[in-house]
């Protein structure tokens, strides 16, 4: 994702902020993801303000991380964000994901990097993303 953080779906940029890893997906196309509690109160609550989301969508953020739940990956602010391999390593994906942004958002690792990364982390280890 681009540098910046992320404020509305689409604008392919990676989000700034501490989250939570809600889930791993093992077959995912790209090798391996974690994905993070984004949206999370701080990113509704200015979501709000901006008037990018409604009020709803803002309680039904808070309330997904007081419960510790997946917020809505549905809204404005955009969603299914995480951290992920590449996939199929071909030369041509190495050369892409050395040299550009390539993503909509998350943060994507070489595989054997996020295989090692898993090890360190469970469900619920906070993730500091910082510009």
């Amino acid at each position: 994702g681009g540098k910046g953080g992320k404020r509305r779906q689409g604008d392919n940029k990676t989000p700034v902020g501490v989250y939570r890893v809600m889930n791993f997906k093992k077959d995912s196309k790209f090798h391996f993801f974690m994905q993070l509690d984004y949206p999370n109160p701080t990113d509704g609550w200015y979501g709000y303000k901006d008037k990018i989301i409604n009020a709803y969508d803002f309680r039904e953020i808070a309330a997904a991380y007081k419960n510790r739940e997946v917020p809505p990956q549905d809204t404005p602010l955009g969603g299914y964000i995480g951290i992920h391999g590449l996939g199929d390593m071909t030369k041509k994906k190495l050369k892409i994901h050395n040299e550009f942004n390539w993503t909509e958002g998350c943060i994507a690792l070489r595989n054997d990097e996020i295989s090692e990364l898993r090890n360190y982390v469970t469900i619920g280890t906070r993730i500091i993303i910082r510009e």
